[in-house]
């Protein structure tokens, strides 16, 4: 199976496998889904507050490899001395309006000004739940290196960043982040578009991490695929997988995996823990907002999984195992 070189079809990117990506054909019976639906998609608790404590960056990880969720996509991962921060989204609302759309359910536990030094962001797509104008708009004035898919430059140039601080990737593409950790753009089973009428201008991607004592996957949005054992065998095994478990529904099932997919592609990429990302933060599915971490808890049990679920906003070194549970008091 070809990982490399995204191919375009009458100027859309196209998956690397048939896809049904929800479109307009799908209207009606979402529709019909999201009205008859009755689980607690929302919390009825507010959750958090969750605070970070930045005292923590002035001291490198004793292991090399701490995480710091701070929710949904959004991971500022510490690798072998060096910073990167993914799909970073502290807006209120994954939406193009600031007054409407899915709103977070938490408050980012770090501030945008109290970041450490960053070596890298990170942009998988161009989705709003992964690409924040406001957020964006922070780094104007920076000189932090971006990595994105193909075609998102001119979202980002129109935030006010600079394009010479900006690296396209394609699938398959390699760019090294601070002289030593090797970041390579995969394949993943999504779309992309930002309005009504530009969907698949620009690229989607998963993305490898490989430093000198470490290597990690990040899978962004991606529905399951064959493509996963492909990455595995190739560029695995991997010390940490960070996967997507929310957002998943019957008719929008080839592009998002949830949970029982999730921990399949995990085993696919010969992971050794278990990060699920893409859920807990913004209302985007049907199902109740805790159910994919409670389903992945069973998946995880049934299958033999070791998982890495670490509290909000609390920067946590990857050793081994780690189940929070920080959702529990907040289940109704």
């Amino acid at each position: 199976m070809d990982l490399s070189g995204a191919q375009k079809k009458d100027g859309k990117y196209q998956n690397p496998i048939p896809t049904k990506e929800a479109g307009f054909e799908n209207f009606i019976p979402i529709l019909r889904e999201y009205l008859s639906n009755k689980a607690e998609t929302v919390p009825k608790k507010p959750l958090g507050p969750f605070v970070t404590d930045i005292t923590l960056y002035s001291k490198p990880p004793a292991s090399g490899l701490r995480i710091t969720w701070i929710g949904h996509s959004s991971l500022l991962i510490e690798i072998d001395g060096h910073r990167i921060l993914t799909d970073p989204v502290w807006g209120d609302r994954a939406s193009f309006l600031s007054f409407m759309g899915p709103k977070r359910f938490f408050k980012p536990s770090l501030p945008l000004d109290q970041l450490p030094e960053l070596d890298a962001v990170l942009i998988s797509h161009d989705h709003y739940d992964h690409l924040d104008k406001p957020t964006m708009q922070f780094f104007a004035d920076k000189k932090t290196p971006f990595f994105c898919s193909l075609g998102i430059t001119p979202y980002l140039e129109k935030c006010g960043l600079n394009a010479n601080f900006i690296t396209e990737l394609d699938w398959g593409d390699s760019a090294l982040i601070a002289n030593d950790i090797v970041l390579t753009s995969l394949p993943s089973r999504h779309f992309s578009g930002r309005g009504i009428v530009n969907r698949n201008e620009t690229l989607w991607a998963s993305f490898v991490l490989r430093g000198p004592k470490h290597n990690i996957f990040f899978g962004a949005d991606s529905g399951w695929w064959p493509g996963f054992k492909e990455i595995g065998d190739t560029f695995g095994p991997f010390d940490l997988t960070m996967l997507e478990i929310g957002a998943y529904g019957k008719n929008w099932a080839d592009i998002h995996m949830g949970p029982d997919h999730a921990a399949n592609a995990h085993l696919a990429l010969r992971g050794a823990l278990m990060m699920p990302i893409h859920w807990g933060t913004f209302n985007l599915s049907t199902h109740a907002w805790f159910e994919p971490i409670e389903l992945l808890l069973q998946y995880a049990k049934e299958r033999n999984i070791k998982l890495f679920a670490p509290e909000p906003g609390k920067p946590s070194e990857v050793v081994g195992p780690l189940n929070s549970e920080w959702w529990i008091p907040f289940m109704s």
